[in-house]
């Protein structure tokens, strides 16, 4: 059977997807045997939501507008992979369900798949004669927040964090989208494979949201067990863009990061009676002011650096000074000095603030290096810039700034192969002209919207995919 026929059999009917969806519901409800009357309730809404698309004979339109039939017959097929997708999220190194749900469809395709690589990841190659390989990644992973989109099909799932905390679970950063277009994308280049030639390296990465994933892949060998791609490619959804616009940048496009744990040591005592005490929620407070001055008066601005506290406990009632405080800090940047630079000078801060208030003894400080900053392969990406112009039209593609957020998705450019990571629209244009950004990446309120960034995001990734790969020629 041809890859074409193939996919045309495995094509359902609008109502049979929607169908799938509601029974999984209710299986996944009476499955439970334990959780709690929100979750319980939140199923009920989920299912009832299914049922009554069936009886109006369309999706609610809700957050997740326009879902109807597309040219080719596959908008179905991925519009009911991102419902399921978004409904089951995953945490990093533990996207089980998600990695084996998108490694047998691309199976199914006639991709060797090769599952568990990088423990929860996989690998599905695709080869068609001689030519370059090229890499094509989507991320498996969610977010550990709940969602609060007040859409019908919201994550109510729940998982255990790397401390086995339990907590709520969200794709708040579009992952969800990036795997139902790369599953898109997937079936075009199996049905179309007259069209180039090459090896298509289809690549399933866990845990990007804690930076651990793509060096987890290639630990287990991705560029020694499997073809060494001359190309990696992935595509990430972007608020401040309207639904269906690609952006690109040349050079360094996302920050490096890094993590520090702190820890202030003072001595504590009675609340009423601080001058018997050194109190370490005073010296946190003063450090967390004095860190914004690296940044104000020590950074040079065309080297951007941010530092960020973004967590900051201590103390278990108003009547008692604690022994401790800890807190969490964020660094982002792009030069390696500058990054050197911060760093030494974030210490020095904080044994400064201790040595004032005559601590007992200096702070600890654990720096957890992230990732480092993703430099988008100049030519390279001034040419599937090109690519995705020809495909789309030139008012779908445009070269926006870098941004200080960061992608683990650097490191296989670091590993020597060239790589570009591209960012898609995926706000609703009038609102976006309107309001602005409402709800950003990692915001519970953070939802892309589907059509036309799905549609448009397959376009281009299968536009920059055949750019890059051998063309088929017509005497063959």
């Amino acid at each position: 059977m041809k890859p074409t026929q193939a996919a045309n059999r495995r094509r359902v009917p609008r109502g049979h997807h929607q169908i799938f969806l509601w029974a999984m519901t209710i299986i996944e409800f009476t499955s439970m045997r334990k959780g709690s009357a929100a979750l319980v309730k939140a199923r009920w809404n989920q299912a009832w939501w299914i049922v009554a698309s069936l009886l109006t004979g369309a999706m609610v339109s809700v957050s997740l507008p326009a879902l109807g039939a597309s040219e080719g017959g596959n908008r179905d097929d991925l519009d009911a992979l991102y419902l399921d997708l978004h409904a089951h999220p995953e945490l990093a190194f533990q996207e089980h369900r998600t990695s084996e749900l998108l490694a047998d469809r691309v199976a199914a395709l006639g991709f060797e798949v090769t599952r568990h690589v990088g423990r929860t990841g996989f690998v599905a190659l695709l080869r068609n004669g001689p030519g370059p390989v090229v890499m094509l990644r989507t991320e498996l992973d969610a977010l550990p927040l709940e969602e609060k989109t007040g859409a019908a099909f919201a994550s109510v799932a729940r998982g255990h964090s790397a401390d086995g905390d339990d907590v709520p679970v969200a794709h708040a950063c579009g992952h969800d989208l990036h795997m139902a277009a790369w599953y898109g994308t997937a079936m075009r280049m199996a049905a179309e494979r007259r069209d180039w030639k090459g090896t298509l390296m289809m690549v399933g990465q866990p845990a990007e949201e804690t930076f651990g994933g793509a060096h987890a892949m290639l630990d287990d060998g991705l560029f020694t067990r499997f073809p060494r791609p001359d190309y990696a490619l992935s595509v990430h959804d972007e608020p401040s863009l309207a639904a269906g616009v690609f952006g690109f940048h040349p050079g360094f496009f996302r920050a490096a990061s890094d993590e520090i744990t702190v820890v202030m040591h003072g001595r504590g005592g009675h609340g009423a009676k601080p001058y018997t005490t050194v109190d370490p929620v005073v010296m946190a407070a003063r450090a967390v002011v004095g860190l914004q001055t690296i940044v104000a008066r020590e950074t040079d601005p065309f080297s951007p650096v941010v530092v960020t506290v973004g967590s900051i406990h201590g103390g278990s009632a108003a009547n008692i000074i604690p022994d401790e405080v800890k807190m969490l800090l964020s660094v982002r940047s792009f030069d390696p000095k500058s990054r050197e630079r911060t760093l030494a000078a974030i210490r020095r801060h904080l044994d400064g603030e201790a040595a004032a208030a005559g601590a007992p003894e200096p702070p600890t400080i654990t720096v957890r290096p992230g990732t480092d900053p993703v430099y988008n392969d100049p030519a390279t990406t001034v040419r599937l810039a090109e690519a995705i112009r020809r495909a789309l039209g030139a008012e779908h593609v445009v070269e926006m700034p870098a941004k200080m957020t960061s992608e683990d998705f650097s490191a296989y450019g670091r590993d020597g192969v060239k790589a570009v990571l591209l960012h898609i629209g995926a706000s609703d244009p009038e609102q976006l002209r309107d309001h602005g950004v409402v709800a950003d990446l990692h915001s519970p309120r953070w939802l892309p919207k589907l059509h036309p960034t799905v549609d448009a995001m397959v376009d281009g990734e299968v536009a920059a995919l055949r750019e890059l790969l051998a063309s088929h020629s017509s005497s063959q």
